[in-house]
């Protein structure tokens, strides 16, 4: 089963300029957060990424290389920066996950996942979900042990209008798109009893690109969120992080 991020279904819609009102938690810079990132690596040297404190490459459960988390796709890159830009100062590792294509495996999915959690980080980011319900037991393992460590996992709630692993789990924060949502902001909405964090789908601005030329989907409303999150945890301890968030 190949796992990857999901784009949108339709072009993203013109956006309008970017007047983004002041970010949520006033002072707050991530620091002394520690955040997993599970992508495609990350370019340590692109001017948007603030720093990284180290990674991993993840090709299988057996096959995990420290220290080689070098981005070549920049879907990675772009998802750090998203968060960087939210959270300069928290600590960052990069697992690299996806490498020669923006697709992976259940089995490397799964120990991406584990290592993040033996890692002891506090936020871990998830750009990505499956429609692979045969993973369901495996995934509700992992979420249930980074809930137990205190572990706040971030990803994404669908793919396509369709509910996906692990955003949809209870316990994991699960993020939904929302074109319209400036990118300082988020919202949330209750869906079939749970909530759902809503955010913008638009990355971080290149100079010299417009924003609906650039990446930009489901996998950015997840970063922009996580940032939010880490953020959050920044001021508060890990069981208290939901109440801030729904309060914001």
């Amino acid at each position: 089963m190949e796992y990857r991020p999901y784009a949108s279904p339709k072009k993203a819609p013109e956006p309008a300029p970017e007047t983004e009102p002041p970010l949520p938690y006033p002072g707050a810079t991530g620091r002394g957060v520690r955040v997993a990132i599970i992508d495609s690596g990350v370019n340590a040297r692109h001017p948007h990424i603030s720093g990284v404190a180290g990674g991993v490459s993840v090709t299988g459960p057996d096959q995990i290389e420290p220290g080689s988390f070098t981005d070549f796709l920049g879907h990675g890159t772009a998802v750090t920066a998203a968060i960087q830009e939210k959270a300069p100062e928290a600590e960052y590792f990069a697992v690299k996950l996806f490498h020669d294509s923006l697709r992976t495996t259940t089995p490397a999915l799964i120990a991406a996942i584990e290592w993040a959690i033996d890692k002891g980080v506090d936020v871990i980011n998830l750009s990505l979900g499956t429609l692979n319900f045969q993973a369901e037991g495996k995934f509700r393992t992992l979420v249930d042990q980074a809930s137990w460590r205190g572990i706040l996992l971030v990803s994404a709630r669908e793919a396509n209008g369709q509910v996906c692993w692990p955003g949809s789990l209870p316990g994991v924060i699960g993020v939904g798109l929302d074109w319209d949502c400036p990118r300082s902001r988020f919202h949330t909405k209750e869906v079939n009893g749970g909530v759902v964090y809503y955010a913008s789908g638009y990355p971080r601005t290149l100079p010299g690109i417009p924003r609906e030329r650039n990446l930009n989907g489901i996998s950015f409303a997840v970063a922009n969120m996580t940032g939010f999150v880490v953020r959050a945890r920044e001021l508060h301890p890990a069981e208290n992080v939901r109440a801030a968030l729904g309060s914001c």
